[in-house]
């Protein structure tokens, strides 16, 4: 009976380590296109994408960083086209001018793994990313319900025009306000997301206005941006803001609302983790990938911030 054992526990032990080398041995080049990395969460993507690809030996992950310019991602992709990419990741920086690209990258056999951003049609092997719609319209509630009950005069600061996401938000956002008939969007602009662009778009806002009683940014380094504009002039105290992304580093969004800054945020995960954990079912295990997965949120208000941080590791 010993030796039956035996011989079965080195059966069990070569086939795992058969299984072992058979992955060592395997070799598949993922190309990440990312839209810009002057956002701190597209920074946190690609960490998130880098520290779960040191996981699986058998990937080596290429990244190209698109800078906010269409041409310069059309570009990016083109060459992981070329080069025979055994899958892309891309994150495009508007939805239709990428289309025709990515769409040509998955006609050619390479599968597509889209995280946060769509393109205009369903060209690729799996989206991920949270419900922009749904987000968008907690904040307006919130804003609605919470925020501003008995009315006010609202500011929108916008992203990238032509992205999904921003389109999503802004949409959602409309819907849970649309509930308080006395609340009213009084000016909105583009600030591509960034910082300091949103700064400008809000000093021109606040010139303009002389009430403003909220700016819903749709994400967070907006929101900052439109903190310091106010500041600056003078305002921060006669409004509130709020924005998205709630990033648990020391410059994120759940730290300035437990700073005071913002008044609410909304946890947006990246999905960088999610798209190598696709990529290895789909290239190692062989699996065929859901076409859409969602990503949870959550709300982060000054009562939970704290809570929220130390979940997600600040």
């Amino acid at each position: 009976m010993k030796k039956v054992l035996t011989i079965l526990l080195a059966l069990v032990l070569v086939a795992s380590l058969s299984t072992v080398f058979a992955e060592e041995e395997q070799h598949f080049v993922i190309g990440m296109s990312q839209c810009n990395l002057g956002e701190p969460w597209r920074v946190a993507m690609n960490d998130q994408i880098a520290a779960a690809a040191a996981e699986y030996p058998m990937f080596e992950v290429i990244y190209a960083d698109a800078a906010q310019d269409n041409s310069k991602q059309i570009a990016d992709i083109e060459n992981f086209i070329q080069m025979g990419v055994d899958l892309l990741i891309a994150s495009p920086n508007e939805m239709e001018p990428l289309t025709e690209v990515i769409n040509r990258a998955y006609n050619s056999g390479i599968p597509v793994i889209l995280l946060d951003r769509k393109i205009s049609n369903d060209g690729y092997t799996q989206f991920i990313g949270a419900d922009n719609v749904y987000i968008g319209r907690v904040c307006g509630e919130y804003v609605a319900d919470t925020l501003l009950p008995d009315g006010g005069k609202i500011c929108e600061i916008e992203g990238l025009a032509g992205t999904s996401g921003g389109i999503e938000r802004d949409q959602g956002f409309r819907e849970g306000i649309a509930k308080n008939p006395n609340l009213e969007i009084i000016a909105h602009n583009n600030a591509d997301w960034l910082r300091e662009k949103a700064i400008t778009v809000a000093e021109e806002m606040l010139q303009v206005n002389d009430q403003i009683d909220l700016f819903f940014c749709l994400n967070d380094p907006m929101a900052e941006g439109a903190y310091i504009a106010a500041t600056n002039a003078g305002r921060e105290k006669d409004m509130k803001f709020i924005g998205v992304d709630g990033l648990p580093t020391p410059d994120g969004g759940i730290r300035s609302v437990m700073d005071g800054r913002l008044s609410l945020t909304m946890v947006y995960p990246t999905g960088g983790r999610e798209a190598i954990e696709s990529a290895y079912k789909l290239l190692v295990e062989g699996e065929e990938l859901e076409k859409d997965v969602t990503l949870g949120t959550e709300v982060v208000t000054p009562e939970n911030a704290e809570e929220v941080l130390a979940k997600y590791g600040g």
